[in-house]
């Protein structure tokens, strides 16, 4: 369920214009189109909506500084919009790379349209069906991104600038995403000094820039920024995006699956080697790193021995530092944030959207 605000709501009005156009567009291709463009409709639905929100107040940091009075344009909900869209495709190809059954407590896209093979009655094998459309449907997604924003810079003043960002925006996540599940396997021979280092740069690639800092930097780009502008935007969206992966990183090992909408220890099925599993290794005698090494990444792992993990990270001190990292990159961003010369309500509106995207359960 995504909560209602005036952001919130501006998206969802021009998501739901979009896919209604895209929808009429899509009748041509038959009724079996039909249900892989539904299919694509439904990952929009929930999420927070935060990459949205964090553009809005780029553009609302600059545009407000020159005019307080100024209205949103269209330009910038079509931008919103797309940034939404590109979050949904991202989401639908890692839980395919992830083997993810669940997404927002509803099945993952790609088992969503394996349910879709079977309950069609079509012949054939449903789960590679599923997992086929599925890299298929994070494709048409992205291309979806690319038509609004399209829409939102065509005829811009800025247009280039927009434009640039945008690319280097897909670019770091495409790059980010491999560096992840490369990291699944290369840890084994790469120096154990080295595991943190390696797990933050998937951070910052695969998430931290596009889920803050490049939303941020696109917004006030779409306003005009300066380079000053841009710049402290930057140094505050930086470290809030590690924030915000890094308790994900947390969600993913401790979280409530009541609450998250995935299962509990997910991250340890799936083998991801975060920020938290490197530090818990540091501190492991080697027969328990060894036990730690051989469990992670078992997509049988029953709940006790999520348990048994839970419980063998928490005691190397391993969620601690991770939470003492997440202060110290928040504290980073305040000081980024009163040291600029932002308009006081985005400097308010920034704020609290660091506090949503760090202080979440889910």
């Amino acid at each position: 369920m995504v909560a209602s605000s005036p952001v919130a709501d501006a998206v969802a009005s021009r998501l739901s214009d979009f896919l209604e156009r895209t929808r009429r567009a899509g009748a041509e291709y038959g009724p079996d189109a039909v249900l892989f463009l539904d299919a694509a409709s439904d990952t929009l639905r929930g999420g927070k909506r935060l990459r949205a929100r964090f553009c809005h107040a780029g553009w609302a940091a600059v545009a407000r500084r020159a005019d307080p009075a100024i209205g949103e344009p269209d330009s910038l909900w079509s931008l919103c919009a797309a940034l939404e869209i590109f979050q949904s495709a991202a989401l639908v190809h890692d839980d395919l790379i992830d083997n993810s059954d669940t997404r927002r407590g509803r099945p993952a896209s790609h088992r969503a349209l394996e349910q879709a093979h079977r309950a069609a009655g079509w012949a054939g094998d449903a789960e590679a069906f599923g997992r086929s459309a599925a890299v298929l449907l994070g494709d048409l997604l992205v291309a979806w991104s690319d038509d609004l924003f399209e829409e939102s810079v065509t005829g811009h003043p800025h247009a280039g600038a927009v434009r640039a960002e945008y690319a280097r925006m897909r670019r770091d996540v495409t790059v980010g995403q491999l560096l992840d599940i490369t990291e699944e396997s290369a840890w084994s021979v790469s120096p154990p000094a080295d595991l943190l280092e390696r797990a933050l740069r998937v951070v910052s690639l695969k998430s931290a820039r596009y889920s803050v800092e490049e939303p941020l930097a696109l917004g006030a780009l779409l306003a005009g920024a300066d380079a000053g502008q841009l710049s402290a935007l930057r140094a505050f969206g930086a470290p809030v995006g590690m924030a915000f992966q890094l308790r994900d990183d947390v969600l993913g090992v401790f979280g409530d699956s009541a609450v998250t909408g995935k299962p509990s220890g997910d991250d340890l099925r799936e083998g991801k080697r975060t920020a938290l599993i490197a530090l818990a290794r540091e501190r492991l005698a080697p027969d328990e790193r060894d036990r730690l090494d051989t469990r992670l990444g078992d997509p049988a792992l029953s709940p006790d021995e999520v348990e048994t993990l839970q419980a063998v990270i928490r005691r190397t001190g391993a969620l601690e530092r991770v939470e003492a990292m997440i202060a110290d990159y928040t504290a980073q961003a305040d000081a980024a944030l009163r040291s600029s010369e932002l308009h006081g309500s985005a400097v308010a509106e920034l704020q609290a959207l660091a506090d949503a995207a760090i202080s979440r359960t889910a």
